[in-house]
């Protein structure tokens, strides 16, 4: 007598789960191409130039502040390079000699007087593209050497 072979069983497939994307790399953050790469006070400096200018990208770390960061290595008691730019991600605050603070928050042109403190605000970097020409950044953009109101 001939066993009845059982019915074959159809087997379903699982549907696979998407693969894992590897993240995309936040531009802003990337190397900078045709630039010289450094850290200041933890802060990354990538420098190139355009013309008679040097055209800088700063990120800034989450918890970056002048006066634990910067000051040890300046050895100021503010910045007093001024820095004239847009910042691209992040929020910072600044905050000078008189009292005065200002609040700067991502996507924002800025103009910041030499003699000041500043930090970053929240969690993510600061990031900021900034132009000068070195020690002369003052007068040929035409700013003030201290703050004023």
């Amino acid at each position: 007598m001939a066993k009845k072979k059982a019915p074959k069983k159809s087997k379903k497939r699982m549907a696979r789960k998407p693969r894992a994307t590897a993240r995309k790399t936040d531009a802003l953050l990337a190397t900078v191409r045709g630039a010289t790469h450094r850290y200041v006070g933890h802060v990354r400096l990538d420098v190139g130039h355009a013309g008679a200018a040097r055209v800088k990208r700063m990120i800034y770390p989450p918890g970056f502040h002048w006066a634990k960061d910067m000051k040890p290595v300046t050895g100021t008691e503010l910045c007093m390079h001024a820095h004239v730019g847009f910042l691209a991600k992040g929020e910072i605050h600044i905050e000078y000699a008189d009292g005065c603070l200002v609040e700067h928050k991502a996507p924002q042109i800025i103009a910041i007087d030499p003699g000041h403190d500043g930090w970053v605000v929240g969690k993510e970097p600061a990031v900021m593209i900034e132009f000068d020409f070195g020690g002369d950044t003052v007068s040929r953009l035409g700013m003030p050497d201290v703050h004023r109101h």
